[in-house]
């Protein structure tokens, strides 16, 4: 009978992933991803498609049928204003709830777990669609206004003023951002940030004890003196102030809560 020799076998180790090394994923990067989002999406592509096309066809329109001395770059830019005024809060609600209505949350912060990082970039990103959205108005307002035929078409134009207008258009993205964030459901917080103004402006015109004090908590009257060419006062500013703080800081420390806080399902 031959003797079989056996050899003991150490149990196999079980396989471990270092990522101690790994390097995180650049904000820069991040920042990218979500800018695409807004042009991977029909609703973000025809949102921003409009976006464009309806800024640059009313000025078009004022060229055409308004008299010289209407083409000048502010009338334009301010023409071309209201309707980007009415869609970049609805690009940063979109933005903003894309996980949670596209269901994509669970692979966003698997791949990033950091919640934060990836609402920093929302928010970077949004706010440089606004600069864009800037750049969409006054570029071909300086084009019209150049051609128009205006005695002054430059009258009262200044850094100042366009600071303010920018101002103005990153506090409408805000605004939405905070809705969105406080809401994460897209078509809820698109009601939501269309209707509360409406509704504050209603009890202003029903109550006529607190119609002049109606300021204080609409944002979108407030708001509005950033584009007129007077100079602005200190109640202005409080006005703004105490709107954003209402409007744009409440909801948005609750909208910061959820995000990094909220079960991702």
């Amino acid at each position: 009978m031959t003797a079989v020799s056996t050899t003991p076998v150490s149990p196999a180790l079980p396989d471990t992933l270092d990522l101690a090394g790994t390097r995180p994923v650049p904000l820069t990067r991040l920042i990218r991803v979500e800018m695409r989002k807004m042009r991977d999406t029909r609703a973000g592509t025809w949102l921003l498609a409009v976006l464009g096309g309806v800024a640059v066809a009313v000025m078009v329109g004022v060229f055409i049928v308004g008299d010289a001395n209407d083409r000048t770059f502010l009338d334009l830019l301010s023409v071309a204003s209201i309707p980007l005024s009415f869609m970049l809060p609805v690009l940063g609600i979109l933005l903003i709830c894309s996980e949670w209505g596209q269901r994509t949350a669970l692979v966003t912060f698997t791949l990033t777990p950091h919640r934060g990082r990836v609402l920093g970039a929302k928010i970077v990103a949004a706010l440089l669609f606004a600069l864009g959205a800037i750049a969409v108005a006054a570029v071909p307002a300086a084009i019209l206004a150049a051609v128009g035929g205006a005695d002054d078409p430059w009258s009262n134009v200044s850094v100042g003023l366009l600071a303010r207008v920018l101002l103005a258009f990153v506090l409408g993205v805000a605004w939405g951002l905070a809705f969105g964030a406080a809401l994460l459901n897209s078509a809820l917080a698109i009601v939501a940030y269309f209707l509360v103004p409406v509704l504050v402006s209603i009890v202003g015109g029903i109550w006529t004890g607190i119609a002049d004090k109606v300021v204080w908590f609409d944002l979108n009257q407030s708001s509005s003196a950033l584009y007129g060419t007077d100079a602005m006062s200190g109640s202005d500013w409080a006005h703004i102030g105490t709107g954003v703080l209402l409007w744009i800081v409440l909801p948005g420390a609750i909208g910061t809560w959820r995000v990094l806080r909220s079960e991702v399902k």
